[in-house]
């Protein structure tokens, strides 16, 4: 017939009718692990610490009373604004049968998320700044690192030694699970990886690195909780390393606030433009340097 295959020029064709966002992390992984103050107002917010104290023999009956005061002081964590727009240009809308705005909403809440890890990340192995007074009532300001004590470097032993030396400190310090801390491990896929093909693993320990290794939520492996983090500082030999870090669960405070929340506005200065976005704040600081144990070991090449 004469036109027997002029039929198929008017075939349907079926557009994709959603928007196929690319790999990412897509929630915090962090948060649920350190203290979240919640809600914060103000460019700031203050973590108190205050030292260990000891009892002392009392001495002679009816003597002066000997007084202790404990070191104190006060950290500061600061604020920081983060924002991020996304532009809809409103002719294109009719055009398309997806519409973007809902996976453009749930790509903000996943940066949103990313980067409360990141800034909980850099407050474990970062400074931080802490005000203290002396005796004659004279304050100080300071910035306080991780000490060299609580820091394994690359060239001390494999891996899982670095961690169980990790796990010793938290003992020592009596911040381990005997004082009623929940301790945490981040861990990067070059760390999964060394420790498949560690061969002095034990068979229960090869169960809990598979468990890794598929992905398994809350895997605990020497008493500790494993949370994968692929966004590590260098190390202190530079590039070639990575840090992570071993710490307990009151390590750091957490705060946020949202500046302008994430929504939906037309933009009248650029032709009525859809702009899905907005601006967050986010402040995290440590509590206590003793609850953190960093650890560098060598990147995979």
């Amino acid at each position: 017939m004469v036109n027997e295959n002029r039929i198929t020029a008017a075939f349907v064709i079926q557009y994709h009718d959603t928007y196929e966002v690319a790999a990412m992390q897509n929630e915090s992984r962090l948060l649920k692990t350190v203290h979240n103050r919640g809600k914060i107002t103000g460019e700031s917010f203050t973590i108190n610490d205050m030292g260990q104290v000891e009892m002392q023999a009392s001495g002679a009956r009816f003597g002066a009373t000997v007084l202790t005061i404990p070191d104190a002081g006060v950290r500061t964590a600061l604020m920081s604004d983060w924002d991020l727009f996304i532009p809809i240009e409103p002719r294109d809308l009719p055009k398309l049968k997806a519409n973007p705005s809902d996976k453009y909403m749930k790509n903000l809440l996943s940066a949103r998320n990313r980067k409360t890890d990141d800034i909980i990340y850099q407050a474990l192995v970062g400074g931080i700044t802490r005000k203290t007074v002396n005796d004659a009532g004279v304050a100080s300001t300071s910035t306080v690192a991780l000490p060299a004590g609580q820091i394994i470097l690359s060239g001390f032993g494999t891996l899982k030694q670095k961690i169980i030396k990790a796990k010793s400190l938290f003992r020592k310090n009596e911040c381990d699970e005997q004082n009623g801390e929940k301790l945490y491990m981040l861990y990067t896929a070059d760390m999964m990886s060394e420790f498949l093909n560690d061969t002095t693993l034990t068979n229960a320990d090869y169960l809990k690195i598979q468990m890794l290794q598929d992905g398994a939520v809350g895997t605990n492996w020497l008493g500790v909780e494993w949370i994968p983090y692929e966004k590590l500082n260098n190390g202190a030999g530079g590039a070639t390393e990575a840090r992570t870090v071993m710490y307990a669960g009151s390590a750091v405070h957490f705060g946020d606030a949202d500046i302008t929340g994430f929504d939906i506005s037309t933009r009248p200065d650029l032709k009525n433009v859809k702009q899905v976005g907005g601006v967050h704040s986010f402040g995290a600081g440590r509590a206590n340097e003793v609850k953190v144990v960093a650890i560098d070991y060598l990147r995979s090449a």
